[in-house]
């Protein structure tokens, strides 16, 4: 296989290029977004079928390094990030609190815990497993690459997404018994051939921040606005799941994210994001874009699932072998 890549190395290059160049939105365009999934599952292993001989093969590497440069652009010009605070631990806290404060507006959450017929709340668990089965993982690239109170708070954060020693309380495990709860498959991948690029593109870019060192502070900023917009969204979705008639089986990982993200957000903001931006300024810029990316990319993922559901259409990509 190595060889063959090898030998179509020009036209691989090619169509990877052609692929940017024509798309109209990187971060929407169905081919890029799946390739980019599949080439981050090879350096994480989440899909056996893979090759792990593909996850440093040059081929494929300078593959991905142009999908990436492409989404990366594409991020970069269209989302808009708030100004760079001063490089203070509690003046950055307060950029992100600001930022991640909770809108009027219409929400997925609000529609799942008060209108949501079954079938969209097991499309909602589909949607969600393509990050959550390998919950915590994307954000855990950091943790070689950052030191001192950053570090710290991390690991703190990642110990309670993995259990805290226990291997049943794990969040990615929590979430495929709600899976399997709710009546899905809960193998990692099952429903990756009908989860739209909106979908993909949230999970692309947690692992393109996660993978590229150069971009620590988007990594650091993603997981902080992740943390910090977790909580209340969970309790609406553990309303959901009980209005459907689901029990603990189903609603405990969301009744779990309440508690623990709350706790979360406070070292994500203060400890984690916080501390980095202060003893290291240069990444603030690269903070705030990740936070902001996290943020922009859920809110095109929700609205997704919203308007199809408010339209009464399914929110899946059609394989045609329906």
């Amino acid at each position: 296989m190595h060889a063959d890549f090898a030998h179509r190395r020009d036209a691989l290059l090619f169509a990877a290029r052609e692929a940017v160049l024509s798309s109209d939105d990187v971060a929407a365009d169905e081919d890029i977004q799946l390739t980019l999934f599949l080439l981050y599952a090879s350096a994480y292993g989440s899909l056996e079928w893979i090759d792990p001989g593909w996850e440093w093969h040059p081929v494929l590497i300078e593959s991905r390094g142009i999908l990436e440069a492409g989404f990366e652009a594409s991020l970069r010009s269209s989302i808009a990030v708030p100004a760079v605070p001063r490089a203070s631990g509690p003046e950055i806290a307060a950029a992100l609190f600001e930022l991640t404060a909770p809108t009027s507006g219409p929400s997925l959450s609000r529609y799942l815990a008060k209108k949501a017929t079954l079938e969209q709340a097991r499309e909602f668990l589909i949607h969600r497993s393509i990050y959550t089965l390998r919950e915590a993982d994307p954000h855990s690239w950091a943790i070689p690459r950052l030191t001192g109170r950053a570090k710290a708070a991390l690991v703190e954060i990642q110990s309670d997404e993995y259990g805290g020693g226990r291997p049943e309380r794990m969040h990615a495990e929590i979430f495929a018994r709600t899976m399997r709860g709710a009546g899905l498959d809960a193998g990692y991948g099952a429903y990756l051939d009908v989860v739209p690029a909106v979908t993909l593109a949230s999970q692309n870019a947690m692992s393109m921040f996660g993978l590229n060192r150069r971009l620590l502070g988007a990594i650091v900023g993603h997981l902080a606005a992740f943390e910090m917009t977790s909580s209340l969204p969970n309790r609406s979705y553990g309303e959901a799941f009980r209005r459907l008639g689901f029990g603990s089986e189903v609603t405990d990982y969301f009744d779990e994210h309440v508690e623990a993200d709350a706790v979360h957000e406070q070292i994500a903001a203060h400890d984690l994001a916080g501390a980095l931006g202060e003893d290291r300024p240069e990444l603030l810029p690269d903070i705030m874009f990740g936070a902001a990316a996290c943020l922009a990319l859920d809110d095109r993922s929700a609205d997704h699932l919203r308007a199809a559901f408010e339209a009464g259409t399914s929110s899946l990509r059609s394989t045609g072998r329906d």
